[in-house]
């Protein structure tokens, strides 16, 4: 739910106020910032969505429904998908892979295992899209399999089924490739 305030303020938003629109603002930058710099790590591109952010805050404040929910959340949602946007018109290579390339390498022990990395970052991209959005949401951004069920307006069970298959996909990738088991005694 929304507090008074912010129900006075979007009100004064819907009616041109700019004063209020700074207010809100003031009040939640920095977590809008933050979410965005989550996504993007990049706080030049963070703070243009902020910025968007607001912008669309400015623009669609009557679209903001408090029997579905907070007002931060309905506001962070905007962020969030502001950036995953943002994130997507980049066009950089899956965040499975380029992200943090080193947490492989503390995955499987060792610095050898290049092909498995390439491996694993060729089953992610092969798993349907729903799969693999919910997988990027809950492993690299984060967020609960709630909060990615609010964000794509899908029920919880669908999210936690699309996670469950996609592991299972990854999973079967993982076992299908001998070589992938750094452990494994090939003299059997």
């Amino acid at each position: 739910m929304a507090s008074p305030t912010e129900l006075t303020q979007l009100r004064r938003i819907q009616a041109g106020d700019e004063q209020a629109l700074i207010d809100l603002h003031a009040q939640y930058a920095r977590l809008v910032y933050s979410v965005a710099y989550r996504v993007l790590g990049d706080p030049m591109a963070a703070e243009e969505v902020t910025q968007d952010t607001f912008m669309r805050l400015w623009r669609r404040a009557d679209t903001f429904d408090a029997n579905k929910g907070s007002f931060v959340t309905w506001l962070l949602t905007i962020a969030r998908r502001l950036a995953i946007d943002a994130f997507r018109k980049q066009q950089r290579t899956p965040l499975l892979v380029e992200a943090d390339p080193d947490g492989w390498d503390t995955l499987v022990g060792t610095d050898d295992n290049q092909d498995l990395r390439r491996t694993l970052a060729a089953a992610v991209r092969d798993l349907p899209d729903e799969q693999r959005q919910a997988i990027e949401l809950a492993y690299f951004y984060g967020l609960t399999h709630s909060q990615i069920a609010e964000f794509l307006g899908e029920p919880l069970g669908t999210i936690k089924t699309r996670i469950r298959l996609g592991m299972q996909k990854l999973r079967a990738a993982w076992l299908a490739e001998p070589a992938m088991h750094p452990n494994s005694d090939d003299s059997t």
